[in-house]
């Protein structure tokens, strides 16, 4: 049996409020959808497991249709889902009164429970949130009974307001597959027996790395794992770039070298960028520039001013400068206090160099 896993999805988001690009991310998050049900049709996929947070809230009856359209697209695909803490259900629940195609299964139910697909000899079990939050571990103790058919455990969780999981006891409990959402990144378990999908699409700065779903195969005979092999998808990356300076860097050089490094990791990614190491005081780096010219979701200018601190005291001996240096400048001073000697310095430079001007 060959099934596709993902979950996170959350329909609906748009990453990056406020940015130039986020209507972009927002569109690549829908097309997660048809994304990955293009994928179950070039694959095949007997089953496709959505493990929460498919929608980013309460859905809309527009938005039901038209995933349930998708769904429907691929009718000899059998399709489960639970919702996950953004889509949990509740007693106005659209997901709950929509007519959804033949082969969609909803567990919505708050305790676990399963559904039998029979065509495929495959049970899954799981429950859906109707909280916000579940901070106890109610999959403790869990065992799948021995029954002769395919058994997979589909759950949401994994930080201790979301169902804090043990993995290993999961993969211990009899299921052929543990497929889990809620943590964004993916990650799998016991060679293949359970994993964490990921989101399709990275959804913050804090998504780095890649993202799309796992797609696997499940011997009939044996109802174990054979294959479980994790597929890219997204559109976008979010990427970690830290560059170095030096008392040597200009404004027109940091540009350059960060134009390069974007170049070779690409332009459509967007960048958490950091500036480290030591600049010549008289810079000031235009950060607003770097902001203008890339997609740059935080930037953190984390250099520090080449102060020769021993010649500034020696140059003033009995003023607040040379004090303040006195003071601050010890070996064994926290990067608080050396963050407060810089700016301290800096701004008594520049007051002194003001009165010098009058």
């Amino acid at each position: 049996m060959k099934f596709i896993h993902t979950g996170d999805i959350h329909y609906g988001m748009a990453p990056d409020a406020g940015r130039s690009w986020s209507k972009e991310r927002a569109e690549a998050v829908r097309d997660a959808v048809p994304s990955i049900i293009e994928a179950v049709r070039a694959e095949r996929a007997d089953l496709l497991l959505i493990a929460g947070d498919l929608f980013h809230h309460q859905p809309l009856v527009r938005e039901l249709k038209e995933v349930n359209f998708l769904f429907a697209s691929v009718p000899e695909t059998k399709i489960v889902i639970i919702a996950g803490n953004h889509d949990r259900i509740r007693e106005s629940s659209a997901v709950l009164t929509f007519p959804w195609a033949e082969n969609v299964f909803w567990i919505t139910e708050e305790k676990l429970s399963s559904v039998f697909l029979k065509d495929l000899n495959t049970e899954v079990y799981g429950f859906s949130y109707h909280t916000r939050e579940i901070t106890e571990n109610r999959l403790a103790g869990i065992h799948a009974a021995e029954n002769g058919r395919i058994r997979i455990l589909l759950c949401h969780g994994g930080d201790a307001k979301h169902l804090p999981l043990d993995v290993d006891e999961l993969t211990d409990a009899g299921f052929a597959y543990c497929a889990l959402g809620h943590i964004h990144k993916p990650k799998s378990f016991a060679g293949g027996k359970a994993a964490w999908c990921g989101s399709p699409e990275p959804l913050d700065l804090t998504e780095t790395g890649p993202h799309g779903y796992y797609k696997g195969v499940i011997n009939d005979v044996t109802r174990q794992v054979t294959e479980l092999t994790f597929v890219p998808l997204a559109k976008t990356q979010y990427v970690s770039l830290a560059v170095n300076v030096t008392p040597a860097s200009t404004n027109t050089e940091l540009l350059m070298s960060i134009s390069n490094e974007i170049a070779k990791r690409g332009a459509g990614n967007i960048y958490r960028l950091r500036l480290r190491g030591l600049r010549d005081p008289d810079i000031t780096f235009d950060l607003d520039v770097l902001k203008n010219r890339f997609r740059i979701v935080e930037l953190l200018d984390e250099s520090e001013p080449n102060y020769d601190f021993p010649r500034l005291f020696a140059e003033h001996p009995s003023d607040m400068i040379g004090f303040f240096v006195q003071e601050l400048d010890r070996p064994e001073m926290s990067a608080l206090d050396r963050k407060a000697l810089f700016y301290g310095v800096n701004a008594l430079l520049r007051t002194q160099e003001e009165r010098s001007g009058q």
